[in-house]
């Protein structure tokens, strides 16, 4: 017997990181690295996310934690970092005014074949903490978010 697609949680993550790579294409997103700012060649860079994907418990009700750390650098007044972090949360909430609850598209992922939608990742809270400086000037703020979806087990 085979698992359920909507059980494995390599489709959750691969899921979770297409929706990000495809959605943020004005500022640098990197996945599990923290603060560590990306290194692009020939281009110093200021302002950009880092995604730390955090547990996932399968269940019923599958629940996915992830941290995004919102980081900026060369921001006296916090302004440019403000200005991310409210980018960052268009992303995570949903503007159509039904429910405010953002739908993550959930894939069954492959290297060879097509992916296949198989429902949504629901974004199911969003915590934010207070604004950080780190020791080289990085200035950053973390959201701690609760992703939900339904799993065959």
């Amino acid at each position: 017997m085979s698992l359920d697609a909507t059980a494995r949680e390599a489709n959750i993550w691969d899921s979770v990181k297409k929706y990000f790579v495809d959605n943020m294409t004005a500022h640098p997103v990197t996945f599990d690295k923290s603060l560590v700012a990306p290194n692009l060649q020939g281009r110093t860079v200021d302002k950009w996310y880092s995604i730390v994907m955090g547990s996932c418990e399968i269940g019923k009700m599958s629940e996915i934690l992830l941290d995004i750390f919102v980081c900026t650098r060369q921001d006296n007044e916090w302004f440019k970092l403000a200005q991310l972090k409210d980018s960052m949360f268009e992303l995570l909430t949903d503007d159509t005014k039904t429910d405010g609850t953002r739908r993550i598209p959930f894939y069954q992922s492959s290297p060879t074949v097509a992916w296949t939608l198989l429902g949504a990742i629901l974004v199911t809270e969003i915590v934010e903490s207070p604004r950080l400086e780190a020791a080289d000037d990085t200035k950053y703020k973390i959201l701690h978010c609760r992703l939900r979806t339904a799993s065959k087990v």
